[in-house]
């Protein structure tokens, strides 16, 4: 072989080794500029997935409103503020006797902002009496309850916080214990990686990192928590380019707004700011040293440094951030030893605000899917204002648990659940849900998702029908209640009864309701047409298929509690039907109202027929199936229907005064008998709530075009006041009884004389 072709051959082996070199330098250099790519479109500008924070309705305080100091007291509790004996500080507050002190922080509302004041209030007899603020305004807004949040999929959550929120010794103490050469090196520490690559030469494999906070931060913001070799000179090469790119201030608030600082449920507590509040209910820039050190504690094991669950060992990490802070010359040793001479002072652990109120912030995410997309919700910081009250679904969730838990006692079913849903006639505002006996239970939704018979609830709209046809039916018309026998197409013969297995021959139609007899309705149901009673549905509310079978005239329909609070919401009202709404407004994080939801109003049913129900379903309450709220809301006007399905399985009541509407719920997921009508069961829980909620009793004014006559008990004729057997029934003017009844007033007198006489 020549030499020419021998120096041919090395200078071709020469250029190809060269080339293969070359390769692993462009995948490098391609890679480094992926990373560059990756580090300056994300962390600059959307670095994390804020969720949306859905709060109550805003508790307003003026002279004259009702309220009770036991009610201030548990609404500051849900706010998370500081009971102290003087007020000196947003988010604290003193009670003592009738008066309230009051500093609140201020909040910005989607219509307003409400500045930070100094108030005291007094109450007496359930009432604010008096009202004095340092600015001189004599109607304010406590900022709003969180109720909770929605999240992204991986359920992170924080309170964005800037470096200049963040206390300076909370920051030193953090680069002291974490990186204390953070504000020298570029990214990487080459002496703890030299430290590093010892100890793991020693251990056989990676056995200590040598991480600064830009390495933590990059992988807890880009990468996973394997621990393999590709995955730190990753990590390292993506810190380096993050400080070529951006600030130290920049990187330690990403950091500090980034950090795993625990777990609240299924809540991840990610950042300072947010951890403040989870474990102090202070904000950042208040906190003590010591409590400071306690958070800079947490960073290298939440859980393990757990305060509430490992209070020695947190104690002593705690200790450790403050000495090592000193010994870096980053703390002064006297403020040290005083933060280090206080105990750790943790309260009762933060409820879990995913845990709060689940039932109703599924309402929230359902209505909100509606106009949202999912990303939009769990990522973008909205403020989701709703007409929750927490006053309302205390005395809701109460009432409902006490309820069960006694007729467990009493031998009931050990499996009894429960629903209850609320809302304001005039708004059809959704302001409490119970979703079963299990109040913070986030699983199975029973007022929403719990399809269930609801017996004679539906019986009133059988009779709305009947009254929108005045020249036919009115409250006085005589329908039978005997035996009633229908002949269905397929040859089988339909034949109610009655709960008592009585007939009761000819009745008046508000008797037949008051009382919920089962064989006049369905005659009249029959009589008036399937067709026009599942018209009557739609127009009060029901969205769902109604078949036109006989059994529907009874209650043979499946809804949800939520499903009937709609329809009786149209009755509450007057007969205008308003969606029912749990949102008030959703606000983006600048403060610009995205989206409002206004009342919307409906006419649907003529005012005289409405006016004669309700008439009707107050006699319910006096002296038919409810009657039992005679003596449970003595003195308190309402109107409302009980419902009891066959072998006692659900037990229903739902009704209405002037200032609410409930239904209540009570039965088992199985469908087994519970044992109890809508009267021993549900009817006592709502009756509770409203005893302890309700303001305003029933407001049934009669239309211009209503004329109230006095009518015999038994045949529904004309009578006279002072007859014994006479009762006065309101009609549509045209359309009152012809023929009078007259008695000798005298004897009726008499008897009365000697009624009370014996009495």
């Amino acid at each position: 072989m020549s030499k020419n072709t021998k120096d041919n051959k090395n200078k071709q082996r020469s250029g190809l080794w060269w080339k293969l070199l070359l390769i692993p330098v462009f995948i490098g250099f391609a890679v480094m500029v992926y990373l560059d790519i990756i580090i300056r479109s994300t962390f600059d500008e959307n670095k994390w997935a804020v969720p949306s924070t859905v709060y109550a309705r805003p508790l307003e305080l003026y002279e004259g409103a009702a309220l009770t100091v036991a009610d201030l007291k548990t609404e500051l509790g849900l706010l998370g503020y500081k009971f102290v004996s003087r007020p000196t500080k947003p988010g604290q507050a003193n009670i003592r006797g009738d008066q309230v002190g009051i500093y609140t922080p201020g909040f910005q509302f989607s219509d307003d902002l409400e500045p930070p004041r100094n108030i005291l209030l007094t109450l007496q007899d359930g009432l604010v009496t008096k009202l004095d603020t340092d600015d001189g305004v004599g109607l304010l807004r406590l900022e709003p309850v969180v109720i909770g949040g929605i999240y992204p999929a991986h359920n992170e959550d924080r309170l964005l916080v800037q470096l200049s929120e963040v206390p300076e010794s909370l920051q030193a103490m953090l680069v002291a214990v974490e990186d204390d050469g953070f504000y020298d090196h570029f990214g990487i520490s080459l002496r703890g990686i030299a430290r590093a690559l010892v100890a793991n030469i020693k251990q056989g494999g990676i056995a200590q990192g040598a991480s600064t906070l830009t390495q933590q931060l990059v992988k807890n913001y880009y990468l996973s928590s394997e621990r393999t070799l590709s995955r730190k000179v990753q990590e390292a090469l993506m810190a380096i380019l993050l400080e070529f790119h951006f600030s130290k201030v920049d990187i330690l608030e990403g950091y500090i707004n980034e950090i795993y600082l625990g777990q609240d449920g299924p809540r991840a507590i990610h950042g300072f700011g947010l951890a403040s509040q989870y474990y102090f209910k202070t904000p950042l820039a208040e906190l003590s040293l010591d409590k400071q050190a306690l958070l800079v504690a947490l960073v290298r094991g939440a859980s393990y440094y757990n305060p509430w669950r490992n209070p020695e060992r947190a104690l002593k990490r705690r200790d450790l951030v403050l000495n090592i802070a000193v010994r870096e010359g980053r703390l002064d040793a006297d403020l040290a030893a005083a933060a280090k001479a206080l105990p750790l002072g943790m309260g009762e652990q933060t409820a879990s605000s995913t845990k709060r109120f689940p039932a109703y912030l599924d309402l929230v995410r359902r209505q909100l899917q509606r106009d949202y997309k999912v990303e939009d919700l769990s990522e973008n910081g909205l403020s989701i204002f709703t007409h929750f009250d927490p006053l309302v679904q205390s005395s809701a969730e109460s009432s409902l648990t006490k309820a069960i838990a006694r007729h467990k006692r009493d031998g009931l079913s050990a499996k009894l659940e429960g629903a209850v849903v609320i809302t304001r006639p005039n708004t059809g505002a959704v302001i409490a849900i119970v979703g079963g006996v299990n109040t913070r239970f986030a699983g199975f939704n029973r007022a929403i998702d719990a399809r269930r018979q609801v017996g004679s609830l539906i019986k009133p709209a059988v009779y709305l029908t009947a009254l929108e046809q005045p020249q036919q039916y009115n409250l006085a018309t005589l329908i039978s209640d005997d035996e009633y026998n229908l002949n269905l197409p397929n040859g089988d013969i339909w034949s109610p009864k009655n709960y008592d297995k009585k007939d009761h021959g000819q009745v008046l139609l508000y008797t037949a309701l008051a009382k919920s007899y089962n064989q006049s309705t369905a005659r009249l149901g029959n009589e008036l047409g399937l067709d026009k009673i599942a018209d009557t549905l739609r127009r009060l509310g029901v969205e769902q298929t109604i078949p036109e079978l006989p059994a529907i005239t009874l209650g043979a329909v499946d809804m949800s509690p939520i499903a009937v609070a709609q329809m009786y919401q149209t009755l509450s009202a007057d007969g205008f039907y308003t969606p029912l709404l749990a949102i008030s407004a959703v606000v983006d994080p600048g403060g610009t109202v995205l989206k409002s939801y206004p009342l919307v109003v409906d006419k649907r049913f003529d005012s005289s027929s409405i006016y004669m129900l309700r008439h009707a379903m107050q006699a319910v309450t006096h002296e038919g199936s409810a009657r039992a709220l005679q003596w449970l809301l003595p003195d308190f006007e309402v109107a409302g229907k009980t419902g009891t399905t066959n072998n006692l399985r659900d037990s229903w009541f739902a009704g209405f005064s002037g200032d609410m509407m409930a239904v209540v719920w009570m039965g088992r997921d199985d469908n087994a008998s519970i044992g109890l009508t809508g009267s021993s069961g549900a009817l006592r829980v709502w009756a509770e709530i409203f005893r302890q909620r309700s303001e305003l009793p029933i407001q049934n004014l009669p239309p211009q075009d209503i004329t109230v006559v006095w009518v015999d008990k038994d045949t529904g004729q004309g009578s006279q006041g002072s007859c014994l057997n006479s009762i006065p029934l309101p009609f549509v003017s045209g359309y009152e009884p012809e023929i009078e009844l007259r008695c000798n007033q005298g004897v009726k007198r008499v008897i009365e004389w000697f009624r009370e006489l014996v009495e």
